[in-house]
């Protein structure tokens, strides 16, 4: 790397994996100061800057003056003059080859070596609204016109490149040694400038980083550093529950390691054609304007070349639950205004016109199922056919890579394993479905004939029927037949801890659930969804509310909270919790996350 420095850059385990802290703030007046020797401006001239808003590893800050409204972005140095160098020969390269509406890079400076002792990056502000805003508002008409113009600003993502065929290998814009702004030449790719590789300690394990010639060798690096990291992990674990999580990742990863050559090649000639992939293309990345239409496209960071097979996913709004039918707004709950002291996070920003979290979660859901139909028309009516054939064949990596990315993590270990096992026995099955439901075995009812084998059948775990609804069984659709007629409040008071209980703060909150969302009965369960409200002492920088609770009945007397997931863009976190006869006690996951629920408290 040629700025290896990360002076004021500090990783911080939450006990979910590594957090970046900055030592030090930037300097307000130094910011102030930069811009105007930016944008050529004297000191008896007005220049307005004031804090915007923060990225995971970034602050940005607004600039008023004369030249127009601005946007500075202060790095931290996670990937030290390669992340910025990245997004700016990427802004550039789209800025140039696309009519996407990107910012327009004013100046930077990549190095550590100026007023900020921060590297730094100056562009033009976006007109415009973040469309997760104003969704709520569009009509069905105009999320589908933004749907469209998304599949065509894809379009011309994949013909960006070298004579408009993409490029030849693995790794972000502008890292490379020979790297020149001011050349009219398309930049290579280099290094690859990606958290998965540069998060906490990974920065300095020795492993490969790009440009990758092939998916192969770019998942192999993945996994190779997976690998280093919980082999460490396993030489430093203290507690069985430790020794045990390592132990199980190591085993996947060895698995998955095993199945790459299986599914890419691991000799590729000439390098593997790839394509820039804007991997987060979700509504808080794209700005519009009161009729919807798209005014800008934000979200650069990391920004990458990726292979083909990446960009036949769905861009990120449109990834979720599939629903047919449009939620009947009737049928949900209705729910006093919230208190306007509580009203402080950007989740609180949206109107919920008086209706629980899960009627307005449901409508998502419709809308994602819908407009995915208007997105994958509309690439197959600007690329033709074959994009339908290439959307089919990238199904199996996309999984693959969905496995690898869940790996190294605290959810889904077993189901993940699970699919590896299935996929190895050339069982093909979508990886989201082994997420949802699992695969168990089907024992066989009859002793086989002589010398006949009579393989296992593999099905997905499904309600029976009502004839054999059993007691929890009613009990589950007795509260959901409750919460669809709008009676009935449960609430608990829950504490959650994170990281170490001895140092860390806790986090206290009151849930409120909405009425159950599915039901699973080979082990009779309840999904419920509902919200947290009067967080305090959190250090998570979480939104208050919504968040996504589910509830696991497993019998009449007890309760056990899984995956609560708060919608923190940086990383989700899980709490697992467990309430039996009136007592409490933390789950098995509890090494990672723990918490409790008021032993006065009522669920349904």
């Amino acid at each position: 790397m040629r700025h290896p420095t990360r002076d004021g850059l500090a990783w911080d385990d939450n006990g979910l994996g590594p957090v970046a802290r900055w030592t030090r703030q930037p300097d307000i007046e130094a910011i102030e100061r930069v811009c105007r020797r930016a944008l050529n401006l004297n000191h008896n001239v007005d220049c307005t800057v004031r804090p915007h808003a923060n990225g995971e590893f970034s602050k940005l800050y607004a600039v008023d003056s004369i030249r127009g409204k601005h946007i500075i972005r202060i790095s931290l140095p996670v990937d030290p003059g390669n992340k910025t160098l990245g997004e700016v020969f990427t802004l550039r390269l789209v800025h140039r080859m696309t009519d996407i509406p990107v910012p327009k890079v004013v100046a930077w400076d990549e190095t550590a070596n100026n007023e900020l002792s921060f590297e730094w990056l100056l562009m033009e502000m976006m007109p415009g609204k973040l469309a997760y805003y104003r969704w709520r508002k569009m009509t069905d008409t105009q999320k589908e016109i933004l749907t469209k113009r998304v599949a065509e600003f894809h379009t011309q993502l994949l013909r960006c490149g070298n004579l408009g065929q993409g490029f030849r290998s693995i790794g972000t814009l502008g890292t490379g040694p020979n790297a020149d702004y001011n050349s009219a030449v398309t930049p290579s790719p280099g290094p690859l400038v990606d958290s998965v590789f540069f998060s906490g300690p990974r920065s300095h394990y020795p492993v490969a980083r790009g440009p990758f010639n092939s998916s192969h060798d770019w998942l192999r690096a993945y996994l190779d550093l997976i690998i280093t990291e919980h082999a460490n992990a396993l030489a430093k674990a203290k507690t069985d529950d430790d020794k045990d999580h390592a132990e199980m990742v190591l085993r996947l990863a060895r698995k998955l390691l095993r199945m790459v050559h299986k599914i890419f090649p691991s000799l590729v000639f000439p390098p593997e054609h790839t394509v820039l992939w804007h991997d987060d293309l979700s509504l808080k990345n794209l700005l519009v304007d009161n009729t919807g239409r798209i005014t800008g496209v934000i979200g650069w960071e990391c920004v990458s070349t990726m292979p083909r097979w990446m960009a036949c996913q769905m861009p990120a709004f449109l990834r979720g639950a599939s629903r047919k039918q449009k939620p009947s707004r009737d049928s949900y709950t209705n729910l006093a205004p919230r208190p306007s002291a509580l009203s402080t996070s950007d989740e609180d920003h949206l109107d919920n016109e008086g209706k629980t979290e899960l009627y307005w979660i449901h409508l998502m859901e419709y809308d994602q199922t819908r407009l995915r139909e208007v997105y994958q028309s509309r690439m197959t009516q600007l690329l033709g056919p074959e994009w339908e054939k290439d959307v089919e064949e990238a199904r199996l990596k996309v999984d693959f890579l969905g496995a690898v990315s869940r790996c190294g993590t605290q959810f889904y270990p077993i189901r993940v394993e699970q699919w590896v096992d299935a996929i190895d026995r050339k069982e093909f099955i979508s990886l989201m479905q082994v997420l949802r439901m699992g695969i168990k075995k089907e024992k066989p009812t009859a002793t086989p004939a002589a010398n006949v084998v009579t393989p296992n059948k593999v099905h997905h775990e499904r309600p029976p029927s009502r004839s054999t609804t059993s007691r929890v069984q009613q009990e589950i659709q007795r509260h959901e037949r409750m919460h669809l007629a709008g009676s009935g409040s449960p609430t608990a008071s829950v504490i959650f801890r994170t990281g170490s209980p001895n140092k860390t703060p806790t986090m206290t909150g009151n849930w409120t659930p909405s009425r159950p969302s599915s039901v699973n009965s080979h082990r009779p369960t309840t999904s419920w969804r509902g919200s947290v409200s009067g967080i305090s002492g959190s250090h998570l920088e979480t939104p208050q509310s919504p968040v996504s609770v589910h509830v696991r009945r497993r019998s009449s007397d007890g309760i056990s909270l899984t995956s609560l997931e708060l919608p923190n863009p940086k990383s989700p976190v899980n709490v697992h919790i467990r309430r039996n006869s009136g007592s409490t006690c933390a789950s098995a996951a509890s090494s990672v996350v723990s918490g409790t629920t008021n032993s006065s408290s009522k669920l349904g």
